[in-house]
């Protein structure tokens, strides 16, 4: 009753007129950030912090600090939505945690289905943030001390999880999709190593030791690529344009979309309490639970509505589930909650256990503003969505110089430098090649996020235990994440393997 009450001080809060204000133009904001590809909500949300310093000044430190933080989260989770929208019309990612979307959005587009792909991501999206604040109102303190007690050596093991479970976005063939994931690895590790400060793999070329933007690499293999097939195959599909079709999702979509979303929410949340997993992770995991899940796999990556509900919803619900660790420990669990935890310092309110009981009103007005949030993104999102599926009608020679602006901005404007122009038409020329000759595009992704993170936290497991490598299997839970990674690709050999048996006598 006591949790109830404080929620309903947070309600009184965001629902002051000021506040409905911040919060709307932030989630409008935030829809647009997710829409162009490379700014994303960290660069949005720091963006930002200037201007909410000026538009709260006459206002008290404790309301100003509460108002601030409503604006700067709608753009974090307003950014999650956004991200959707080109990846599902144009198959170019807004956000990283959107380039899972592309797969299933963008044939669902081809088909005629835009309309209920966009719907659908917008219900998710609503759904996973209603389930995002339950969990953030009851489960706070609990998911805080579990995810606390993750180290180095769990961390590692979850990541490696992910890699191997990226066998199940490998089209046709895992062979394929273990190169693809060492190949991503390999491009992970290109810069300056964070331990020794030793460079790798950069022969003294300056713009090399940043590494490889994960953007830049993920916006040319999947729009770029997707326009040079375009131009290069054009005579194939005969010019013809893609229709709109129904605009709602019929009564199969939502009986299909249903359980994913409430599986991707749930999964979005757990994952995005983890500090440092964050809602790329969240979106990968949820589309391949979906898809080892289904009675017809085979149907992913080729307009699944389910490949759209699950991944949206899971990205969405992670970006509540980030605030846990921020909010009660003073942990930042991504890049967007490192720059909010600066914003909340900037205003003298020092996020931790005690921030519950110092600025209740800062806290539980965040919690209550998410609610109104994302209510406001439904309202505002769903009438747009026949005139966001109406860019699929779009003429190929308009569509396709849009989308490469778009792409070319959007790198642009992060990075202000040529090198990263080049890499952009590179991977795109690299995208075409490899889509061509099934060669799957979204486990190279995966292990260039997942590189970095896997190195250092494997580094920093060896370093405490002195080198000693049965640290990753004295703990139960780093054990258990290695065991299901390992059944994981094990599995569907064993399979393959006995059907090929089955095969043989049969014919024998």
């Amino acid at each position: 009753m006591e949790t109830l009450q404080f929620l309903l001080d947070g309600f009184s809060v965001a629902m002051q007129w000021h506040n409905l204000l911040f919060a709307f133009f932030g989630v409008l904001i935030g829809t647009a950030v997710g829409v162009l590809p490379g700014i994303g909500p960290m660069s949005g949300v720091a963006l930002l912090i200037p201007i909410t310093s000026t538009l709260t000044g006459g206002l008290d430190p404790e309301s100003a600090a509460a108002s601030s933080l409503i604006l700067l989260a709608g753009v974090y989770y307003g950014a999650m939505y956004g991200g959707s929208t080109t990846s599902i019309l144009l198959n170019t990612p807004g956000e990283s945690s959107s380039v899972v979307t592309a797969l299933d959005g963008y044939q669902m587009a081809k088909q005629g289905r835009a309309g209920a792909a966009l719907s659908i991501s917008a219900i998710g999206s609503f759904i996973a943030g209603i389930i995002a604040l339950l969990g953030l109102t009851l489960l706070a303190d609990p998911l805080s001390e579990m995810a606390l007690s993750f180290g180095p050596s769990e961390y590692f093991s979850l990541m490696l999880l992910g890699l191997c479970a990226v066998s199940g976005l490998a089209g046709k063939s895992i062979t394929k999709a273990l190169i693809m994931t060492v190949l991503g690895l390999l491009l992970a590790t290109i810069g300056i190593d964070n331990v020794s400060g030793v460079s790798r793999f950069t022969y003294n070329f300056a713009y090399l030791y940043s590494g490889l933007e994960f953007l830049t690499v993920a916006v040319g293999l999947f729009a770029l690529g997707e326009v040079f097939k375009t131009i290069l195959e054009k005579d194939k599909d005969g010019g013809k344009i893609a229709k709109v079709g129904r605009i709602l999702p019929s009564k199969q979509d939502f009986k299909d979309s249903t359980k994913p979303i409430v599986r991707g929410s749930l999964l979005g949340f757990f994952i995005g309490v983890l500090p440092g997993a964050g809602a790329t992770l969240a979106s990968f995991f949820s589309y391949i639970t979906e898809k080892k899940l289904s009675k017809n796999p085979n149907k992913f990556g080729n307009g699944a509505i389910e490949g759209v509900a699950a991944p949206e919803s899971a990205n969405n619900a992670a970006s509540g589930g980030a605030m846990i660790p921020l909010l009660t420990m003073g942990i930042p669990g991504s890049g967007t909650t490192a720059i909010l935890m600066g914003a909340l310092i900037m205003y003298n309110v020092q996020p931790g256990p005690l921030l519950f009981d110092d600025h209740p009103e800062v806290a539980w007005g965040l919690i209550a503003s998410m609610f109104i949030g994302n209510v406001m993104l439904l309202i505002l999102n769903m009438p747009l969505v026949k005139v966001f599926a109406k860019v699929i009608e779009t003429p190929s020679h308009y569509l396709l110089p849009i989308i490469i602006a778009i792409s070319i901005f959007g790198v642009y404007a992060v990075q202000a430098n040529t090198f990263d122009l080049l890499l952009l038409l590179a991977c795109g020329v690299a995208g075409y090649f490899l889509t061509k000759y099934d060669y799957p595009v979204a486990p190279l992704v995966l292990a260039l996020v997942l590189g970095p993170m896997i190195e250092n936290n494997m580094r920093r497991a060896l370093t405490a235990s002195k080198g000693d490598f049965s640290v990753f299997i004295t703990s139960p839970v780093s054990l258990l994440f290695l065991i299901i990674a390992v059944l994981w690709i094990l599995v569907p050999l064993i399979l393959k393997w006995k059907g090929r048996d089955v095969i043989v006598n049969e014919e024998e």
